[in-house]
């Protein structure tokens, strides 16, 4: 009998190479800080423009003004969510449960086309990170002279500009927890009531909250939330495939590295392109060496491509040792773009886009419940009618004051007691009882099936509810 050998693969992790993490550094200890080295480049300029752009949306939407009050407010108490025209109500927010799953298949979707660049370029934590270490560079200097400093005794001199930085990084944190506050209640009021100290307790240690939040992420704990915290770079490899464009190291360029003349050609003396400057983990946020492969801390923000862009330019080397691209590439196959997990990622978003909209545009801009009166089935009034008692609910969504006429079908000569026209403010609940009074002789049963129509005067749009009218038991 042919006894056939099974095949295994060796799943050992590789050896970490000593070259990139000198010192025997532990990048997964949160005590070991990294100092993060400034880099220039078309992918840094972007992320600073992108960084800038989603901080000035932050901060200045809550100040846009619409009509009396800010465009952008969700407002708990009242239970109203306004956007500048449109009020949402809690029976809205089927909207906002497709609003987060179109986020997270977009989410996905771009994930697996491009990677973790929502991490690098769009994550709250990674742009308050970057302006807090834009921060430290202007008041104490670069990566290397920060190093240098903190090794040292301090001096009154670097007392005073480490108290400026941790003074510029809470007024950062402080703006941040009063802008996220402000979506949920007038930001003019409460920028005023806290300094004056005039503010609720809540309103105030939300604020307080948020700011000390603020304070530790981007001040202290920047890429222990990225490695240790967040989920997305846990389950992100489940998005990536071989066509996944990610930051990656072109081997077979790049090796063997190590140092050489600028005029000298690599090639004689053995080596690669890459002379081992060290720059891409210089300027690493998470303090990764690239060319030790792809690992879930890489945030695709680009700062090591621009790096070794630099050095590449000014050995005369061709540039993208280290670019955006793919394993496939990399291994000398070629891209493929469209391919299943993509496309049914996109479609699902596409479709989701699709139902927000359809939601979006059947969200009614009234609404009436009506609750019957279960304490008493029914009376005999002096006119000798069955009579049923009635608390309409009459919702004003929009954001004007409006009149509404109210009728009721479904049996014939109803007596309708109470009001039918009625006024109601923007935004109001008005609450409206009423008595329906019928002919016993007319009900074909004990109960009869009706229903109440609200009627916005001027447009007629109506809205219908159905209730139930109890006759004698017999």
């Amino acid at each position: 009998m042919t006894q056939e050998k099974i095949k295994i693969k060796d799943v050992t992790p590789p050896t970490v190479n000593p070259k990139t993490h000198k010192g025997g550094t532990d990048r997964f200890n949160p005590g070991n800080r990294i100092y993060v080295r400034a880099a220039k480049g078309v992918y840094q300029q972007l992320r600073r423009r992108m960084g800038w752009l989603l901080m000035l949306l932050f901060m200045g939407l809550p100040w846009i003004p619409y009509g009396d009050r800010q465009g952008i407010l969700l407002d708990i108490g009242q239970q109203q969510f306004h956007f500048f025209g449109t009020t949402l109500w809690p029976q809205d927010l089927t909207l906002l449960a497709t609003l987060f799953m179109i986020a997270a298949f977009a989410l996905f979707f771009i994930t697996t086309f491009l990677g973790r660049v929502w991490c690098g370029y769009f994550c709250p934590q990674t742009v308050w990170t970057f302006i807090y270490i834009w921060c430290e560079e202007k008041l104490e200097g670069p990566a290397n002279k920060r190093r240098k400093q903190d090794s040292i005794k301090p001096t009154a001199k670097l007392i005073g500009r480490k108290i400026l930085k941790h003074i510029a990084w809470l007024t950062v944190a402080l703006a941040t927890g009063l802008t996220f506050v402000g979506y949920f209640l007038p930001v003019k009021s409460l920028v005023v009531d806290f300094f004056t100290f005039g503010t609720s307790f809540w309103a105030g240690f939300w604020v307080l909250f948020f700011t000390g939040c603020t304070y530790a992420n981007a001040g202290w704990m920047r890429s222990i939330v990225c490695i240790h915290m967040c989920p997305y770079a846990r389950f992100q490899s489940a998005m990536f495939d071989k066509d996944t464009y990610i930051v990656g190291y072109d081997v077979a360029r790049g090796e063997a590295r190590g140092p050489r003349p600028r005029k000298k050609d690599p090639k004689t003396l053995g080596l690669g392109d890459c002379i081992d400057c060290n720059l891409c983990v210089q300027v690493c946020p998470t303090g990764i060496d690239i060319r030790d492969g792809l690992q879930y801390e890489c945030i695709n923000c680009g700062a090591c491509v621009d790096a070794c862009d630099e050095t590449m330019m000014r050995m005369g080397y061709d540039k993208r040792l280290i670019s955006y691209t793919t394993e496939h590439k990399l291994e000398g196959h070629s891209t493929h773009i469209m391919r299943p997990k993509l496309l049914g990622y996109g479609g699902v978003m596409v479709a989701m886009i699709g139902l927000f909209f359809y939601l979006f545009a059947s969200v009614q801009p009234m609404g009436l419940d009506v609750l019957r009166d279960r304490s008493q089935l029914f009376r005999i009034n002096n006119q000798g009618l069955v009579e049923n008692t009635y608390t309409l609910k009459i919702l004003n969504k929009t954001q004007q004051d409006t009149r509404y006429s109210l009728a009721v079908s479904g049996l014939e000569e109803i007596e309708w007691y109470g009001p039918q026209q009625v006024s109601v403010a923007a935004g109001e609940i008005f609450t409206l009882p009423v008595s329906l009074g019928v002919d016993p002789y007319l009900l074909q049963g004990n109960i009869a099936d009706i229903t109440f129509s609200l009627t916005r005067e001027g447009d007629g749009h109506q809205v219908q509810t159905e209730s139930r009218f109890i006759g004698e038991l017999r």
